[in-house]
């Protein structure tokens, strides 16, 4: 019998491996920078191209590779963090499984030139598909230069599999933001097809956030800090008043490692209830600094999830920490009853005296009903007298029953004309429960759900837009200002051209800022923000879906937020709009979410209902 089962060649393996570890140009980035970081450097440089696929190059002056490591560090797990199992239960550094560089190596052309600060010459390797090309002596700076070329130059599958460079560009952002955002002691810089996307200096934590998000956030955060016997929880959470539609700046650390834990933001999301909006949500920057033995970081290959040994203690410190930071500075101060000193320096410290009752002064022959006897008189108070016939007052009664002595001719009249303003008055259709349009039809009572309906006249009316190369705009007598964190600006670049036929007019400003001054011509100004933060959070939400559309999730988005809602009342007009323009859709019975937008109550039914006999 013949064996079937085989050792895989090491390119092969590297190649697996790769596609475990490297999904995309920002997974590079993510383990090149944390690499950087773990060598101790003080500055560190990224530069792409092309959104990654040409060039990948980041430059540090970290602690540098002698010729021996430069050439390990391409191998399979080889890595200088953990010599034994035991090893992974006091890992406080980045990477440590030794997968990255060799997977990297094996779908990529690579080059590194790296130096130690203690030797006077580095050394240049170059790597194309886990090949040796060569390596040799050179001179360079101190530290690591690592240059990664066309990746997936070999497996032209997984290229082809990239997005769009905005979208893979807005990815690298976000990997340059989660390592960049909690180093706050380490200079940061980021160059995109020769253009400067940041420039983030030496600094605190809050500094470091305004850098990346702009200086807007210096009134936004509130400092969190609490600390237990097992961990300690720092960083700054946004005040519940600027709570966006978008879930955006939003992360955690442990270790200063980012992670994602919807546990824990489950917990933060708890401290926030009651003082922000359903649909909004919070920001927050916290990092965990726990010892390594109360956590698993070994089970997941990009190493963004973590098991916490006690998770139901974490969230109650998590939660209670954002929630006395909310009350001790962003709501409103109890009364303090101690006299401010401030004050008492104000008064120049007046000697205290003993509270003394007010007192009134009454004028005993003051009488309110007199007026005086001339202008500027100071004499006696005499009333007034009218100059009016007492027969006057009952001219209109008189009036009114000469009006009910009319003819009965006019009587008769009056009578039609309210008999056909009551006939007028009766509706074709009626509301019940100001969410439920009814309508008589022959088989019985139709009942449409003005919500669902609405949504779907909507959603084909800005699908048809989005078609359409003409596009209708209103423009804003005050423009308004827009300003995005770098991911979801990266966003509203790649939706632009889409935005623009929906009637959305923006012009960018700044670094990751928007200026409207045009918007859909049946929105609300003062909805223009709040509707563009929710088509970002459905972009971001629908993106990994299999048949993801941008048009689609455009009209989508728009029909969501602009259709109206359950229990507003509608008027006759408005009712009949609604029902006209359900019908002259192409799906009018399927509601946006798959169930039905409206249902027929047979006549029988009725019958049935009275007849039954109560029991």
């Amino acid at each position: 019998m013949s064996n079937y089962i085989k050792l895989l060649p090491d390119s092969v393996a590297n190649q697996i491996a790769a596609g475990e570890v490297i999904q995309r140009p920002a997974s590079a980035v993510k383990e090149l920078l944390e690499n950087a970081v773990d060598a101790g450097a003080s500055e560190i440089e990224l530069i792409i191209k092309d959104a990654g696929k040409t060039l990948i190059q980041v430059i540090d002056n970290g602690c540098g590779m002698s010729a021996i490591d430069a050439r390990m560090c391409f191998e399979r797990h080889a890595t200088s963090k953990i010599s034994s199992a035991e090893d992974l239960f006091a890992i406080r550094t980045m990477g440590f499984r030794g997968e990255a560089l060799a997977s990297i190596a094996a779908i990529a052309q690579v080059e590194v030139k790296t130096k130690p600060a203690e030797d006077e010459i580095g050394s240049c390797l170059n790597i194309e598909g886990s090949k040796v090309i060569s390596q040799e002596p050179c001179q360079c700076s101190s530290g690591t230069n690592l240059i990664i070329k066309n990746l997936f130059f070999n497996v032209p599958a997984r290229r082809n599999f990239l997005k769009s460079n905005t979208a893979e560009t807005r990815h690298i952002i976000e990997e340059f933001i989660r390592v960049a955002a909690i180093q706050p002691t380490v200079a940061f810089s980021m160059i995109h097809n020769n253009k400067a996307v940041f420039k983030l200096s030496k600094g605190g934590l809050k500094s470091r956030i305004v850098g990346l998000f702009g200086t807007n956030y210096n009134e936004k955060l509130l400092p969190v800090e609490q600390k237990t016997e097992i961990l300690t929880i720092k960083g700054f959470i946004g005040k519940p008043e600027y709570a966006k539609k978008t879930r955006g700046e939003q992360y955690f650390f442990v270790n200063k490692r980012f992670i994602k834990h919807p546990y824990l933001h489950h917990a933060v999301n708890n401290a926030f209830s009651e003082l922000i909006p359903v649909d909004s949500f919070p920001s927050y920057f916290l990092n965990i600094d726990i010892d390594p033995k109360e956590i698993d970081i070994n089970i997941h290959p990009t190493k963004t999830e973590i098991n916490f040994r006690d998770a139901k203690y974490v969230y109650a410190i998590m939660q209670a920490a954002v929630k006395q930071s909310i009350g001790q500075y962003s709501l409103s101060p109890t009364i303090d009853f101690d006299v401010d000193p401030a004050i008492e320096l104000a008064l120049g410290n007046l000697p205290k005296k003993g509270v003394s009752q007010p007192k009134i002064n009454i004028d005993p022959d003051y009488n309110p009903f007199k007026q005086p006897q001339s202008k500027g008189s100071a004499g006696d108070f005499t009333f007034k007298k009218e100059n009016r016939d007492w027969k006057e007052l009952y001219k209109h009664h008189e009036s009114v029953e000469h009006r009910t002595d009319e003819s009965d001719d006019t009587k008769h009249r009056q009578e039609n004309d309210l008999e056909l303003h009551l006939e007028k008055e009766r509706s074709k259709f009626f509301q019940i429960q100001n969410t439920f349009i009814t309508s008589n039809v022959r088989s019985g009572l139709m009942v449409i759900d003005q919500h669902k309906a609405h949504e779907r006249i909507l959603y084909e009316y800005f699908l048809k837009k989005l078609k359409d190369e003409s596009h209708g705009s209103q423009q804003m007598l005050f423009p308004q200002n827009l300003r995005l964190s770098p991911g979801d600006a990266e966003i509203i670049r790649e939706l632009k051209e889409n935005l623009l036929k929906l009637g959305y007019m923006l012009e960018p400003v700044g670094k990751n800022g928007f200026v409207i001054n045009g918007i859909p011509a049946d929105l609300k100004e003062n909805d223009s923000v709040v509707v563009l933060e929710r088509i970002i959070e459905n972009h971001k939400k629908h993106l990994k879906d299999v048949n993801y559309d941008k048009s689609v999730n455009l009209a989508r988005s728009m029909a969501v937020n602009l259709a109206v809602k359950p229990g507003t009342k509608l008027q006759e007009k408005e009712m009949a709009e609604i029902f006209d323009s359900l019908f002259a859709c192409n799906a009018p019975e399927t509601a946006l979410d798959g169930s039905r937008t409206l249902a027929i109550i047979p006549l029988n039914d009725f019958e049935h209902y009275l007849k039954e006999k109560k029991k």
